[in-house]
Order: structure tokens, then C-alpha cells, then sequence
């Protein structure tokens, strides 16, 4: 094997050697590179995960940061002096919780108990309800970009609790603004 030959097959070994300073400069320089929190990624959405439901024929959704749990309606204990929106209360393994029916509040049409309700128990820092619902269609991601801000056809007491619209029309209304309304806690005493 000449000398040329051998220089040509290994052109990196003889012409590109590096002092230990500039391998420690190298090395340094990857470190913080990969030392670096990952950027997120443009093209990556975020998404909003819902549970579906039907009232009085339209679909409604809340984001499930704000369910505690879905539970069959068995037995409602109608209580007095209550708002028309509050249908009773009902015992969930030992806790008594308010069953509000949000067709009243928002004044859609009327709809007759059926074997198919259940009640969505919403949650938050200090307060727990349970809302009437029809149906449970399911629970969902919804990517945010595609959610509409309101549909013009909507009453002003259901445009209040909106949280935004998808393309498919279900209204997702905001459990935050619902649970810390101060229409929906009873504070009065009844004399007996």
C-alpha cells in the first residue's frame, strides 16, 4: 500500500486533530446543548378534555378538570323552599350532595326523567353539585384552536356560562364560572 492510498482512506485521522483544550471547548458547548429544556414543538396543540352530554336535545360538554364523577340517578330527595333549578339532593356513598337542573336555570325545554339520567358532580374549592343530564355521550379531547368563542343563537344566561362552541356544536360551558355563582347556593332558612 503506497502513501497516498493511505492518506485518502483515512483523511480525518491525519489532517483533523484536536488539542485537549478545543475537545474540552467541544464537549462543553453539547453539554449545555443538551443541558437545554426541549422547545416545544409549533406544530403540537394542546387540548381541552371534556365529557359530553345531552340536555334537552343539544350537546353539552364540561372540562373534566371540574367532574368529580358521573353517577346514575337512583334516588332524589326533593327538598323545600329551593329554587325550581334545584331538584333535591342525593346520597353518593354517604355524602349528600345538591342536584341542580341546569335545564331550568338556563330555561330550555323540559324533558321527563328517564332511565337513562345521571348526574355529572362538579367540583371546586369549596363546593360540590351534582347537574342532571340526560345522557353521558362521553368524555373527549378537543383540540383548543378549534373551539368557537358562541353561537349567536344561545340565551344570555347560557352565553354567560359559555366557554366555547366546537365544530361539531357542543357547547362547553365553563364549570368554573357555574360552581362560584352565587345564584346556584341557597342561603336561605326556612322558619318553621
Amino acid at each position: 500500500m503506497n502513501k497516498d492510498a493511505a492518506t485518502s482512506e483515512h483523511p480525518v485521522d491525519q489532517s483533523f486533530t484536536l488539542s485537549p483544550r478545543e475537545k474540552k471547548k467541544i464537549l462543553k458547548d453539547r453539554a449545555k446543548l443538551l443541558a437545554r429544556e426541549p422547545e416545544k414543538e409549533e406544530t403540537a396543540e394542546e387540548y381541552l378534555e371534556v365529557a359530553e352530554f345531552l340536555l334537552a336535545y343539544e350537546t353539552y360538554a364540561f372540562e373534566m378538570a371540574y367532574i368529580r364523577e358521573i353517577y346514575p340517578l337512583k334516588e332524589l330527595t326533593p327538598i323545600a323552599c329551593t329554587p325550581p333549578f334545584v331538584l333535591g339532593v342525593i346520597n353518593v356513598r354517604g355524602q349528600i350532595l345538591s342536584v341542580i337542573d341546569i335545564k331550568k336555570f338556563f330555561d330550555l325545554p323540559e324533558k321527563g326523567l328517564g332511565d337513562l339520567n345521571n348526574i355529572i358532580i362538579l367540583q371546586g374549592n369549596s363546593i360540590e353539585f351534582g347537574v342532571l343530564a340526560d345522557k353521558i355521550l362521553g368524555v373527549r379531547s378537543i383540540p383548543v384552536g378549534e373551539i368557537q368563542s358562541s353561537l349567536p343563537t344561545l340565551t344570555d344566561i347560557r352565553a354567560k356560562y359559555l366557554r366555547g362552541v366546537t365544530k361539531e356544536r357542543s357547547i362547553i360551558l365553563d364549570a368554573k364560572k357555574i360552581l362560584n355563582d352565587d345564584r346556584i347556593l341557597v342561603h336561605e332558612e326556612a322558619e318553621i
